[in-house]
């Protein structure tokens, strides 16, 4: 792992741990198991409208995902272009493929749409979305963007390196489902 990717890991769980510690260990939140803004116990602050995926489960566990999405697409990023490892976990192809949200035509809508999957939480945290300024919004962008090019998304030879760092992802992941550190 490269070492600057490690200390944000560990900061950004420790962080994490610390907020538990905090806000989340009081007699008022033994109280309520459900988060606040959910119908048994509504919010003054209005949150998102999340649209579910199409899959049955994501690549990762959703509050992971929703603290660190953008650590694991910029470590693909990462691997990916600077030392040319292809790997389908953490694809935002992948993730645009399952996210896709339907316009009124039936059809995924781009990232101009604020119902775009991405958008929902982004434009709430007032957080730019720039992925899009390269990489294709929607899934049927994205197979044109392959087919033009030439390269199949999935078709990629896999080098030793590349299930190698693969296997650690994974195993950083397990650790997080077990509580520990990755």
């Amino acid at each position: 792992m490269r070492p600057w990717l490690e200390k944000l890991l560990v900061a950004m769980l420790f962080a994490a741990a610390v907020a538990v510690t905090v806000y989340g260990g009081g007699a008022a939140a033994q109280q309520s198991t459900a988060p606040v803004g959910t119908a048994s116990q509504p919010s003054r602050t209005p949150m998102p409208a999340i649209a579910k995926g199409k899959g049955d489960a994501c690549v990762a566990p959703t509050d992971w995902m929703r603290r660190f999405h953008m650590t694991a697409l910029n470590h693909k990023r990462d691997d990916t272009v600077h030392d040319g490892i292809r790997t389908p976990q953490f694809s935002l192809k992948t993730c645009i493929d399952c996210h896709a949200v339907n316009g009124a035509d039936g059809k995924p809508v781009t990232v101009k749409d604020e119902r775009h999957f991405c958008r929902s939480c982004h434009d709430y945290t007032a957080v730019k979305v720039d992925c899009f300024e390269c990489h294709a919004s929607r899934p049927d962008q994205a197979d044109k963007a392959a087919d033009a090019s030439g390269k199949a998304g999935d078709g990629h030879h896999h080098s030793e390196l590349a299930r190698t760092e693969l296997t650690r992802l994974q195993g950083a992941l397990g650790a997080y489902l077990e509580g520990g550190q990755p």
